[in-house]
């Protein structure tokens, strides 16, 4: 007879492969899910799972999103000759939540790590100079995070850029090194906004 897992050890152990999510934090999650009512357990794992089906990235921007091209990119008030470069899509609803920039978005999914093996080509680098080429954008804003990759990946993004002509900056370090730019409260992330530099 075939030995079957545990069903709560199964749960515990999809549970702690989230992000932040320690084993005694799943082991939590876990006896909480079982101890649900069977309905409200089914429309969680609905959710999810229909969450995930309706989710894509925006063609334009890289955003995720329910509908291509994301309300970002289709809003006319936006301004079209900024965009403001980020690692992930966590980092535009960073700074939407500042209620300050009204430009538009480029998401790399992911930062430069040699580490790692994450270089220039695997991360959306040509999709960025393809818009720079063809959107006629005068500023380019690097927003990336504080750390090793995210500055290594806003010192290649510069170099590249430089020749294009246009304008690049980098946010300036009102955020803490080391920092998240999703854990950064709004002021900061102002403050960073407006204290930006050449690069």
């Amino acid at each position: 007879m075939e030995h079957r897992a545990d069903p709560i050890a199964r749960m515990v152990a999809q549970l702690s492969r989230l992000p932040g999510v320690g084993r005694k934090t799943a082991q939590r999650l876990a006896y909480y899910i079982a101890s649900q009512p069977e309905e409200d357990v089914r429309e969680l794992a609905a959710a999810i799972w229909q969450g995930r089906q309706a989710i894509r990235m925006c063609s334009r921007c890289g955003n995720y999103t329910a509908e291509d091209p994301c309300p970002l990119c289709a809003d006319p008030r936006r301004q079209r000759d900024v965009l403001c470069v980020v690692r992930d899509p966590r980092d535009v609803a960073a700074i939407e939540r500042m209620r300050e920039y009204r430009g538009g978005y480029h998401v790399l999914h992911g930062t430069i790590s040699p580490m790692e093996g994450v270089g220039p080509e695997d991360i959306r680098i040509r999709e960025l100079l393809a818009r720079v080429g063809a959107e006629e954008i005068s500023e380019v804003i690097l927003a990336t995070n504080p750390d090793i990759e995210g500055e290594a990946t806003a010192a290649y993004i510069a170099r590249v850029l430089k020749p294009l002509g246009v304008r690049v900056t980098r946010l300036a370090h009102g955020m803490p090194v080391g920092g998240d730019l999703e854990y950064v409260d709004e002021n900061t992330l102002h403050k960073a906004f407006e204290g930006r530099r050449e690069m």
